[in-house]
Order: structure tokens, then C-alpha cells, then sequence
């Protein structure tokens, strides 16, 4: 018996032993895949059990666990997630988002809105994906994933302009810029400076690290709510907030470098002196002389200078971010500041930005919540000459390759040659833009009842812009004795929104939204302008160490708007859509007999998913049709256009006035009518999803500059005449293509948009671009198209370059060459192909963009690319001149100063398509483990690359181009006429940066 018991004991013993060993303890974190941030509350249960935990405040966890077990995490708004458990102790896991993309929140003027439940066209960029990018102005980052928004950054400059096209241009003289509007406030967003000079982008101001979300409204169902200023389509920014819980500190820092996308490749020594030697000797000149002549050049010079290289430099970027958020359900705060400074690829060019930003709610009871938004910005600008001006460092390449850089006898710049040596300027003149700025607002909000809302904010746009500028004794304008100017400007812009919101749900069949509000906005400009000339020497750059000041002058003008609107939106049984809004504008800037408009939009959908008659919701997991049609404005033209304007004069010492601009008190809004048919669907779950959108906008009542005999003592007059017409579709498709247990997951997300812009009456009228462009505005064609002679290539029997005639035949005579349409600046197709890979911890997205079937004009081929007519360096394709009888090229003979070929053509006019590799990002969040020691909340270190590859056939520095250089002095008209014009505009730049992001 007592052996038994033994054994019975040493049985059990076993037994325990062997269960024991199978039962053991595991431990581990649980973060957010979207942000590393930890996650505390999260089920950790174990499966086929109710056994189990949550996680703790900083997401750790501990539980005992039997083998072959497997643990499933689940978290509210999360996918829930099972790991088996295997021979580990320790097991972190990721949770992602669970929101399905038709759940989520999408901003509208003056509100919110479920995304399901939207019948108006909305692209939305959330701040994941334009944070941390080493971009100049936050609008370059949307380029590739907004279908239907062109998005031209048009060069290398720090600080330029961009261009934004809402599908399609809708006016020939105002602006065809969209409305941005950044918590609820229309802000500035065209330069305020020198007007004749390039552009500086206000947008440029804003820290893309403080946005949580972009929403772009491009049908008039949802930007009539903006009535007067929506035809271009209407950009709603919306910053970070604070968030209820522990506060989070984050810190940001990368750093780069950066280099020219392509450099072109120009004539070395040996090809220069062997081409105009024939270009001369087919002339009959004598080499030796004229290059002595006319270039100040000695054939048989040593030097062999790469000036095309001297006129760009390795780029840099540093960015330093430090961010806080948190709150309770009183207080919630957010608080940032960011250091900004960029070295660009062009020399002389540098931009720093410095900003700080405060978001406070308040909520004083059940009732009351207040708060306010303060943003305070310094941006300083290096700028470099317009790429029109000698003076640019780019035209650094018409230099000789022969004429030296410096002196050799003096060592300094050498400023004996064809053209001005840039340089010059980099080292004795400076350009510096130096910008204050505050977009800051305050609100209030009331609810009357849980229905009922009454909210109303304040918002001010205080832009002060200084433009000074020193040209040194030794430069092209400063010499000899230096000259300096100082501008100063000036934008106080603030806006006043009352608005009044009726949200109402019955039983779930019935939700009814309506808003009625009430706006008012003014915007004054001042500004004053000096210049001086006379300094002791270069170490004085202020103007009080002028000798005398040659000119000043003091400008102000302003606008207001005074607006009353309205919106419904209901939904009936969860499925049928029904919205209207309303607007009325009144604007200072239009004519007494017109000085208020009306635009209505109304739209409807279908969500077809929710009917009974589609049962199975795994495979068409949502299915919504919606329409729209509306009247949107555009009122973007100068201010009192519509009166008549005069200017003070004076002869000798007598002071008088003079008449400038007639007026026209019938002036009114172009009005854009927009219809819109799209479809939003979701697949297997929404591992497929997407929206197609069909639309048609017809402009009338243009505002159009038009021409008059100046005969009369006035150029133009403002007229509302014409109509244009744009149409489109677009094309989005979101899929989830892989989500493994692994942890491997793989996302993509393609779009592709296709615009046909096209004037349908100007009566007769008629606009170009003027001089060497080819712009040009006219009845049955598209904005801008090219218009010109067109280059029929060289005569093989004698070299001379040919045109075609009216008749279709050839001539050499470029006075009968016919001018006819010869390019369309209007892209074809733009399209964004994203895919996102993630596995465990590590995450890799590529971004490419594309445009396809735009030309672009290549301006600076009159100079550089016209086979040896002056001495300007020519690009290396010059090399493949006719020189024999029967020699088939497009080159014509090399002919110093006979201009064969050299007359504005369609010869440089180029297909500008591209494929751009637009942005490749790879990150790694740092292991659990190691942020548990550093007593951290995240790590994360990316590497990143910005136009990594760009694939084109344009034989220019970059296909992407916006030139505002020519076609008059109003900057609307010029970049709406001379589209597609390039001219000395530098490439973008390629960048490359690392970086880490720490969350405490």
C-alpha cells in the first residue's frame, strides 16, 4: 500500500511537473502601428477563453499562458489581433485602425461630415502623409495623391510660387488659384510683393508638421458654401489639436541634403571653338576676329569652364519639431515649434522658417466651449534673380566655356565677357525677403440644446513682408557706386464667422442637419517702396548710407466681402442622401449695378449597399451613387476694377491727376456651373475601394482684360465676356492587398485624372502672350495653347532650316512661315500610384506621380539651342549641325549671326510628360524592449528621398515648369496665357534626408 501511494505520488508529481513546465509567463507592450504611440485598456485574452488582461497606461502587459496557446488583442476602433504564442515570453504587438474609410470624419465648409455620407466631391490628405517631408511649402507634398488637383511646382527656387489647377482653369484673366482657408478662415495666399518681380508663395509660411488634415472641395456641391471665391476650388486646412489623455511629448529632427533632378550637358572648350569656328566660317567671318569682337574671347584660350556647374551647389535641410498635446475633458492643448532651414541647389538661394503654434479648447460646462488657434511664423528668403534676368545664376550657362571664372591676374570674379558673370552677385548682392506672420483665431460655441448650436470665431491673417535688396559697386545694377531699395508689406486680413447648426436624429430613419451663418471679411494692403544709390563702399547696405534716394513711393488698397448662407443635409433611412446650400456674396470689388451674388448647389445620393437587394455585404461592402450640380464665383481680379481710377501726376513742381482706368459699373462674378456624377464603391470587406467621379464645368460671364487702342489714353478694360468649358473624369482605387498574421501588410492607393479645358466665346477676342512666347487665349481651343510657326526641319540639300506654309508646303523663308497650333501646355492625364509595406516595425511607401500629355516650350532655346547664331553656349544636341549636302538631322548649318532656324517655333517645343518617383520612405519603430528602458512611449528612425528619379524625354532641366516671367504685368494673365514656358527655370531638386521621431 505504501509502495503505491509512492508511486501514486511520484505519478501526480510528474504530472504537475509536466503542466507546470507547459504553463508559462508572457509579457509584452502593445502601440499603434499608425503612430508607435503605447495603448493602454487593450483585451488580451487568450483564445477559446474568457481568461485574460488589459494592458497598463504605458501598454505593458503580463500573463500566464499554456502552451500551444494563441492570444488575441483587441482594442475599440482597432482590428482585433490573434499571435500565437509558441515558445515565446515576450510578445509585442501592433494594432492598427479599424476605421472604415467611410467612418471616417471629413471636413466641409463650416462643419464636419461622415465621409458615407458626402454627395460632394472631397479629396482628403490626412498628416501622416505630408509630415516629416523635406518640401518648401506644404502644397508640394499633395502632388500624386489629390485625382483631379494639378499640382505645378514649377522649379527649383526656394520660396516660389506654386500652381494649383482645381479641375481645370476657370478664367483667362483672374486667377485661377484655389481659396485656402485654415480653421475656418480664408487666409492670404498671393504674394504681396513686388509685383513686377517673381512671386513669393505666402502658403510657404505654413509648418506642415501643424496640419492634421487637408480637405480639397472640388465640386460645387461642396464648395458653393463658399459661394464668390469656390470656382477654383477651395483648399481647407484644419490644424492638430490637443486630445484628451496623457500628454504626449514629441520630438522631430532630420537633416539632408540635396542635389539638381538633371543638369544639361553644354558644349565643352574643344566642341565650343569647333563650332563657331564653322558657325563663323560659313559666314564668311574670320573666326579669330570675332570672337575677339564680339565675345572679348581669345580662341585659343586654356580655360575650359563648366559654368552650367558653377551655377548650382549640394543643397541642405534641418528641421527641429517639438510638439504636446493632452488634456482632460475640461482643457485639451496643443503646442508646438518647429526651426526650418534650407540650403538650395541653386548658389545664393536659402530659406529659413520659424514657427510656433498654440490650439486651445476649453469646454466652461455641459454648454460653453471656447478656443482659440495662435500660430506665430518668420520666414527669411535668400532669393535669387527672376530667371529673366542676367543676373540669375542659371543663365550662368550662355557663358563661353573659354572665358575664365575668375581673373587670373586679380584672382576676383572675372567680369570681362559676353554676358555678366552671375557670380558677381552671389558674392556683392543680396535679395532677402524676411516675413512676420500670425494666423491665429478665437471662437465660441454655445448649444442652446443638444440640437441646437450657435458658434462664432474671429480670425486674423497679419502677413508684414520686408524686401531688401543690395546690388554691390562691382555688380550689373549696382555699379558703380552700389544701389539698395527697401519695400515693405503689408496684409491685414481678418474674418468674423456667426454661424447657427441644427443637428436632429429620429429612430434612426431620420437625420437632418441644417446651418444658417453669416460672414464678413476685409483685407487691407499697404505698402511703401524707397530706393537709394550712392554708398561709401559694400560693408554699407542700409539706405541711410545712401547718397541720395532715386525713388520711393507709398501704395494701400483692400477689399471686403459681406456673406449670408445656408446648408441642409438628410439622410432617410440610412441610405438616401439629400443636400442644399446657398450664398450670397457681396464684394467690394465689382460694380454698383452688380455688387452682390447668388450661388445655390444642390446634390443627392444613394447609398445602394444599405438596400436590401444586395444581401451579401462581404462582397459589395458599400455601393453609393451621388450627383450635384451648382453656381460657384470667382472673383480674383484686382481691386476696383470696376471704377474708374485716377493717378496723381505732376509736371515740373506742379502736382495733378490723371485718368488710369475707365470704369465699369455692370462688372460682376464669373460664374462657373458645375455638374458632377460620381460613384463611391467598397469591395470584400473595403479591401477594395475607390470613387469615380464624371464632371462638366462651363464658366460664363468671363472676366477678361480686354485690349484698346491706346490712342484713348487706356490699354484694357475689365469686361465680363465669354464663356470656357472644362470636363473630366477621375478615377481613385484604395486596395488592401496583403494582411498577414505575420504582420506583413501591403497597401495601395492609384488615382488618374483626365481635364479638356477648352474657350467655347471670347467674342472674337483674342490674347497673346506677346514677344518670344507662344501663348495664346482663343474661341474652340485650350487655355494657353501654343501658337506659332511650325519647324519643318533642315533642308538636306543646303542646311537652311524650314516652316510650313499655310498651304502645307516647306520654306526657308521664315516670313511665310504660317503660324498655326503647335503644343497644348494642358495635361492629357495626372495620376498617383502609392504602395505602403509594413512588417513588423518597419514600413516602406513609394510614391509616384505622374502627367502625362502636356508640351512644354523651352524659351531659353532661342539662346542655347540655335546651332552656333551667336556666341552663347549651345547644348551638346547642337553638335549634330548639317555641315555636307544629304546630311538628314533637325540641326540646321552652324551660321554665326544669320538666324537660320532661330525664329520663335514650334523647334523647342517638347512633349513634357513625366514619371517621378516622387517620394520613397522607409522607418523603422524601434522594439519594445528598447523603449521600455529609455522610458519612452515611441522611437522611430526613417530614411526619405524627394523626387528620387524623374523619367521624361523633355531635353530640358525639368519637364515640371512655371514660368511668370512674360506676357504682361498682371501675374493672373501671365500664368494663364504663357503656360508651359520655359525659361531658364531651374530643375526641382532631388533630396535625401534621415531622421528620428521620439514620443515621450
Amino acid at each position: 500500500m505504501q509502495k503505491a501511494l509512492s508511486l501514486s505520488l511520484i505519478f501526480l508529481s510528474f504530472i504537475l511537473h509536466t503542466v507546470l513546465a507547459q504553463t508559462r509567463t508572457v509579457s509584452g507592450k502593445v502601440i499603434s502601428a499608425e503612430d508607435g504611440l503605447a495603448l493602454p485598456g487593450v483585451s488580451v485574452v487568450l483564445k477559446g477563453t474568457t481568461e485574460g488582461t488589459t494592458t497598463q497606461s504605458d501598454g505593458t502587459y503580463t500573463l500566464p499562458v499554456p502552451a500551444n496557446a494563441t492570444l488575441v488583442f483587441s482594442f475599440i476602433g482597432m482590428s482585433t489581433l490573434e499571435i500565437p504564442v509558441g515558445q515565446k515570453t515576450i510578445i509585442d504587438a501592433q494594432l492598427r485602425a479599424n476605421v472604415s474609410e467611410l467612418d471616417e470624419v471629413v471636413v466641409v465648409g463650416y462643419g464636419t461630415q461622415k465621409k458615407a455620407d458626402l454627395t460632394g466631391s472631397i479629396t482628403k490628405v490626412s498628416a501622416k502623409e505630408i509630415e516629416n517631408q523635406p518640401v518648401n511649402s506644404f502644397e508640394a507634398s499633395l502632388q500624386g495623391r489629390t485625382p483631379g488637383v494639378y499640382i505645378n511646382s514649377g522649379g527649383g527656387k526656394l520660396g516660389q510660387g506654386v500652381n494649383i489647377r482645381v479641375r481645370g482653369a476657370a478664367s483667362v484673366s483672374a486667377s485661377n488659384q484655389p481659396l485656402y482657408v485654415i480653421d475656418g478662415i480664408p487666409v492670404t495666399s498671393t504674394s504681396i510683393g513686388d509685383p513686377t518681380a517673381e512671386p513669393i508663395n505666402p502658403m510657404a509660411d505654413i509648418n506642415p508638421n501643424d496640419i492634421e488634415s487637408i480637405e480639397i472641395l472640388k465640386d460645387a456641391a461642396a464648395a458653393a458654401i463658399y459661394g464668390s471665391r469656390a470656382s477654383n476650388g477651395v483648399v481647407l486646412i484644419t490644424t492638430k489639436k490637443g486630445k484628451v489623455g496623457k500628454t504626449k511629448i514629441e520630438l522631430g529632427y532630420f537633416t539632408g541634403i540635396s542635389t539638381p533632378t538633371h543638369l544639361r550637358d553644354f558644349l565643352n572648350a574643344t566642341q565650343y571653338k569647333e563650332l563657331f569656328t564653322e558657325a563663323a566660317e560659313n559666314e564668311g567671318y574670320n573666326a579669330q576676329e570675332e570672337f575677339e569682337l564680339e565675345g572679348l574671347m581669345d580662341i585659343n584660350s586654356p580655360y575650359n569652364s563648366d559654368w552650367n556647374d558653377e551655377a548650382f551647389q549640394r543643397g541642405s535641410i534641418t528641421q527641429y519639431t517639438v510638439s504636446a498635446t493632452g488634456g482632460d475633458a475640461k482643457t485639451r492643448f496643443y503646442i508646438s515649434g518647429t526651426q526650418n532651414k534650407q540650403k538650395g541647389i541653386i548658389v545664393g538661394n536659402e530659406f529659413e522658417r520659424s514657427t510656433g503654434r498654440i490650439n486651445l479648447d476649453h469646454s466652461v460646462n455641459s454648454k460653453l466651449k471656447i478656443g482659440t488657434n495662435i500660430s506665430l511664423i518668420r520666414s527669411i528668403n535668400n532669393r535669387i534673380a527672376d530667371d529673366n534676368e542676367f543676373s540669375n545664376p542659371v543663365q550662368l550657362n550662355a557663358l563661353s566655356p573659354l572665358e575664365p571664372i575668375r581673373d587670373p591676374t586679380t584672382g576676383k570674379l572675372n567680369a570681362d565677357m559676353l554676358y555678366y558673370n552671375a557670380l558677381i552677385d552671389v558674392e556683392s548682392a543680396s535679395n532677402v525677403a524676411t516675413t512676420y506672420r500670425t494666423i491665429s483665431n478665437l471662437y465660441g460655441s454655445y448649444d442652446f440644446t443638444p440640437s441646437l448650436t450657435f458658434r462664432s470665431e474671429y480670425g486674423l491673417d497679419l502677413l508684414s513682408l520686408e524686401e531688401e535688396r543690395y546690388n554691390g559697386r562691382e555688380t550689373l545694377d549696382g555699379g558703380p557706386a552700389g544701389l539698395g531699395s527697401y519695400r515693405y508689406s503689408r496684409s491685414l486680413n481678418y474674418t468674423t464667422n456667426n454661424t447657427l447648426t441644427f443637428h436632429k436624429e429620429v429612430n434612426e430613419t431620420h437625420s437632418l442637419e441644417a446651418l444658417l451663418g453669416f460672414s464678413f471679411q476685409e483685407a487691407t494692403i499697404t505698402g511703401f517702396y524707397v530706393q537709394g544709390q550712392g554708398f561709401p563702399n559694400d560693408n554699407y547696405k542700409k539706405l541711410v548710407s545712401a547718397a541720395k534716394l532715386i525713388a520711393g513711393s507709398s501704395t494701400q488698397t483692400g477689399y471686403s466681402f459681406l456673406s449670408y448662407f445656408t446648408r441642409a443635409n438628410y439622410k432617410f433611412n440610412n441610405r438616401y442622401l439629400f443636400s442644399a446650400s446657398a450664398r450670397v456674396d457681396g464684394s467690394s470689388r465689382f460694380g454698383q449695378n452688380n455688387r452682390y451674388g447668388f450661388f445655390p448647389a444642390g446634390s443627392v445620393g444613394w447609398i445602394i449597399s444599405e438596400e436590401d437587394f444586395l444581401p451579401n455585404k462581404n462582397a459589395i461592402s458599400f455601393l453609393k451613387i451621388r450627383s450635384s450640380i451648382g453656381v460657384t464665383g470667382n472673383s480674383e481680379i484686382n481691386n476696383f476694377q470696376s471704377r474708374g481710377l485716377y493717378n496723381a501726376s505732376f509736371y515740373a513742381d506742379q502736382a495733378g491727376i490723371v485718368p488710369f482706368n475707365l470704369p465699369s459699373p455692370d462688372l460682376r462674378w464669373e460664374k462657373t456651373t458645375q455638374f458632377d456624377l460620381g460613384l463611391d464603391y467598397g469591395f470584400l470587406n473595403d479591401r477594395i475601394s475607390g470613387e469615380i467621379d464624371f464632371y462638366i464645368k462651363n464658366t460664363k460671364d468671363l472676366l477678361l482684360d480686354l485690349p484698346l487702342p491706346a490712342t484713348n489714353g487706356f490699354t484694357t478694360i475689365t469686361r465680363n465676356i465669354g464663356t470656357l468649358k472644362n470636363k473630366g473624369i477621375e478615377f481613385v482605387l484604395n486596395t488592401e492587398n496583403i494582411r498577414s498574421e505575420s504582420g506583413f501588410s501591403w497597401k495601395s492607393s492609384f488615382n488618374i485624372s483626365r481635364n479638356v479645358n477648352k474657350v467655347v466665346n471670347m467674342n472674337g477676342a483674342e490674347i497673346n502672350g506677346g514677344g518670344r512666347t507662344i501663348g495664346r487665349i482663343a474661341e474652340g481651343e485650350p487655355l494657353g495653347y501654343f501658337y506659332a510657326p511650325k519647324y519643318a526641319g533642315v533642308d538636306p540639300a543646303n542646311g537652311d532650316a524650314l516652316y510650313y506654309t499655310e498651304e502645307g508646303s516647306t520654306t526657308n523663308d521664315y516670313a511665310l512661315a504660317f503660324r498655326q497650333k503647335v503644343g497644348n501646355p494642358n495635361p492629357k492625364f495626372i495620376s498617383g500610384f502609392e504602395n505602403i509595406f509594413s512588417y513588423k516595425g518597419i514600413d516602406l511607401s513609394i510614391l509616384l506621380q505622374g502627367v502625362y500629355g502636356n508640351d512644354v516650350y523651352n524659351i531659353a532655346g532661342l539662346f542655347q539651342s540655335v546651332n552656333g547664331d551667336y556666341f552663347d553656349n549651345q547644348t551638346v544636341d547642337q553638335m549634330k549641325r548639317w555641315r555636307n549636302p544629304g546630311d538628314v538631322t533637325d540641326v540646321p548649318q552652324a551660321r554665326l549671326y544669320a538666324g537660320n532656324g532661330t525664329g520663335v517655333s514650334s523647334r523647342w517645343v517638347q512633349d513634357g510628360s513625366f514619371l517621378r518617383v516622387k517620394n520613397v520612405s522607409l522607418g523603422y519603430n524601434l522594439p519594445t524592449s528598447f523603449i521600455n528602458k529609455a522610458r519612452l512611449s515611441s522611437a522611430r528612425v526613417y530614411l526619405a528621398a524627394q523626387n528620387l528619379f524623374t523619367f521624361t524625354d523633355y531635353t530640358g532641366y525639368d519637364p515640371e515648369v512655371n514660368n511668370t516671367n512674360f506676357g504682361g504685368t498682371d501675374l493672373a494673365s501671365r500664368t494663364n496665357v504663357n503656360i508651359g514656358h520655359d525659361f531658364y527655370t531651374p530643375p526641382q531638386a532631388r533630396t535625401i534626408t534621415f531622421g528620428v521621431n521620439i514620443g515621450f
